[in-house]
């Protein structure tokens, strides 16, 4: 009873971190593994499995808790201090040149190192076979016996004792390896270490394993990390150079230039990984993706050639493409090319072909790369014709064509990591589709122009339709639904960007979880001293709402009724005759409400589609504004028309926003 009282009072009891039991409990429940190989090295615990939830809960709870940058290798120390045994196992140490089995005597815990010794009989394994035992005694002796924990894979033990030793140099190891970057302990101590870093470093590690996130983007991150490690090490170089120095030469000014230069470099590469770590920020800012489609031109006899697709053909089908397709007026000079699926008649194509997809369900197991100008027609309604995405993948359809058409369509997409349709480059036109989605919706990319007109999107867990800078997109007649947010205009305030042009007519934005249309720009000068004066630090956020429909027109249209009741019971004096008046009148009086019910409704979207074009407008005009200035610090007093004509070209008319959950339009600051 004493035992399990000092357990129950004690807030590191072995139970208490783990899940995976104790060492009051017999035997481990840990797995095992068989170390790689021609040596025969002991089995070792199976530990780099662990869930996400699992190394939250660890780094969270019981080694990193709300601790400052600076304090982490302090926090980790007292958490082994705790759990870790402090000698009596094996484990076998891993560098990038050779394996060897060795014995731990002790741990240095302030310096997250065990001293150890060779295990007998003598077990190693190397690239070249030159290390000796005679060669890793003297290296043991130069590192005094100490070698970092994270090298160290414990040896497996049936007994589960040294259960918690393993798990824990699991997390050490991991956290090194994954978490841990060298400028971390630079950072602003105010600030909870696991929160800022630890939490979104580990979401993206898991992300990545899960294919949750695009490979395009997974490669410029590991790009950017290597730069930016790079970068750093030159900069403490400089910095320590000129620190160790206190003449005021020539040589060392201009080493404080280059080391201001590195900063600002290194500075910039970590807040381009923070938006990449950043779960939310990650989508919204995405990645320069260039679609590197080679266009194959006209075919080298100069045809252009018609693909048809038949889930099965029938005489009648046949006739009916005939009539309808192949042959309205002529078909002289017509060569028809017949393929077994849509993907494979796409890859067929030249420039100036067509592909014919009659009705029916294909499941394609690919990408649709389309970089020629084609049509992609489904022969019949959208429901009819179903092409559904198989397998994960990044991307469905990219197009880089100059003049791309797709039509009479329904596109489902399923474990996708990027949107259903980029367009890269060129023109591509959507026309009566309907396109079930799965991550984000659209994407028009810089440079690139897309116009859809009377087709159906939903179902994505980004923006249904996502617009670049320097883009060009037209929405005619659409509906946007059931998405995080409806269409996502992205920042075009930067210098290298021109401002995109867009058009909305007479769509339907709504259900969508979020904004039916967001703006995201960045935070300008005078709202940061605004924030600053306000205690705000970090990233800011700030969302404009706009009334919704379900929450604003309806009480509106309450009060109506309410004023309209009241006005009749002054004036019939009766509180019966009222009743009896007001019984009478009231076919009459629920008419006239709805009526202003109606006209208050289309108030309402009138206004929101005046208040999306002059916010856009406006933030089109700080572009031309901030060209301006430019133009005159360089020497520009009079600016050519078309280099000053930057100015967004927006045409919002038209447009329902219903059931959105945070209102028709939002802005987001960052």
């Amino acid at each position: 009873p004493d035992v399990h009282r000092e357990d129950a009072e004690s807030d590191w009891s072995a139970d208490s971190w783990s899940d995976y039991g104790s060492r009051d409990k017999p035997g481990t429940t840990l797995g095992r593994t068989v170390p790689d190989g021609n040596v025969l090295f002991p089995d070792i615990f199976h530990t780099d499995h662990l869930l996400f939830y699992e190394r939250f809960r660890a780094y969270q709870d019981y080694i990193l808790a709300d601790c400052k940058a600076s304090e982490v290798k302090q926090f980790i120390a007292e958490y082994l201090g705790k759990v870790l045994e402090p000698s009596g196992w094996q484990a076998i140490w891993r560098t990038d040149v050779f394996e060897v089995l060795v014995g731990v005597v002790g741990v240095n815990f302030s310096a997250l190192k065990a001293v150890v010794q060779l295990s007998e009989p003598f077990l190693c394994e190397s690239q070249d076979g030159s290390f000796t035992l005679e060669c890793m005694q003297e290296l043991l002796e130069l590192k005094e016996h100490q070698i970092l924990l994270q090298e160290l894979w414990v040896v497996y033990d049936e007994s589960g004792e040294f259960d918690q030793t393993a798990l824990a140099i699991e997390h050490v190891r991991f956290f090194y390896r994954c978490i841990w970057r060298t400028w971390d302990e630079e950072e602003e101590d105010e600030f909870d270490y696991f929160v800022r870093c630890v939490e979104p470093r580990l979401r993206l590690h898991y992300d990545v394993l899960e294919h949750r996130v695009p490979s395009g983007l997974v490669v410029d991150y590991q790009n950017l990390l290597s730069q930016c490690e790079e970068l750093y090490e030159k900069f403490l170089i400089v910095r320590n150079s000129i620190s160790s120095s206190d003449s005021d030469s020539e040589a060392e000014n201009i080493s404080m230039v280059e080391g201001l230069k590195l900063y600002d470099k290194v500075e910039h590469l970590k807040q381009k990984l923070k938006l990449i770590e950043n779960p939310l920020l990650r989508y919204v800012f995405g990645y320069q993706k260039y679609g590197s489609l080679q266009a194959k031109g006209l075919r080298p006899t100069g045809a252009k050639v018609t693909h048809v697709v038949p889930w099965t053909m029938t005489a009648n089908l046949l006739h009916l493409l005939a009539r309808d397709k192949l042959c309205p007026e002529s078909c002289e000079g017509l060569e028809v090319q017949f393929h077994r699926d849509p993907l494979a008649a796409v890859n067929a194509c030249y420039e100036g072909d067509r592909v014919i997809i009659c009705p029916g369900h294909y499941v394609v197991d690919g990408v649709f790369c389309i970089a020629d100008s084609v049509e992609l027609e489904g022969y019949g309604l959208p429901d009819d014709v179903v092409i559904e995405k198989q397998g994960k993948g990044d991307n469905f359809f990219d197009c880089t064509g100059a003049n791309i058409k797709i039509s009479n369509l329904k596109l489902v997409q399923h474990d996708a990591v990027e949107g259903i349709l980029n367009v890269h480059h060129g023109k591509t036109t959507l026309e009566n589709c309907v396109l079930q989605c799965e991550t984000t919706g659209i994407t028009v990319r810089t440079s690139a122009e897309l116009l859809m007109k009377n087709s159906d999107l939903y179902g994505a867990k980004g923006a249904g339709v996502e617009i670049y800078p320097g883009s060009a997109c037209t929405l005619l007649h659409n509906g946007i639904h059931h998405c995080k947010e409806g269409i996502l205009v992205k920042n075009f305030l930067d210098e290298d960007y021109e401002a995109p042009k867009i058009t909305m007519v007479n769509n339907m934005i709504h259900n969508n979880e979020g904004y039916g249309v967001v703006l995201v720009r960045p935070v300008m000068a005078s709202e940061m001293k605004d924030a600053s004066a306000q205690g705000t630090k970090g990233i800011f956020l700030f969302l404009k709402e706009t009334p919704k429909t379900s929450k604003s027109s309806i009480p509106r249209f309450l009060d109506c009724i309410i004023h309209n009741l009241y006005l009749k019971l002054v004036a019939a004096g009766d509180e019966t005759a009222c009743a009896e008046g007001s019984r009478q009148e009231q076919p009459g009086c629920v008419t006239d409400e709805l009526e202003l019910y109606k006209r208050a409704e289309t108030s309402e979207q009138t206004e929101n589609n005046s208040e999306i074009a002059n916010v856009l407008g406006a933030t089109s005009a700080k572009k031309r504004q901030m060209h301006k200035k430019r133009l005159s610090e360089l020497g520009f007093t009079e600016a050519d028309d078309n280099l000053m004509s930057q100015e967004m070209f927006v045409s919002v008319e038209g447009n329902q926003f219903k059931w959105n959950g945070k209102g028709s339009f939002g802005i987001f600051l960052f």
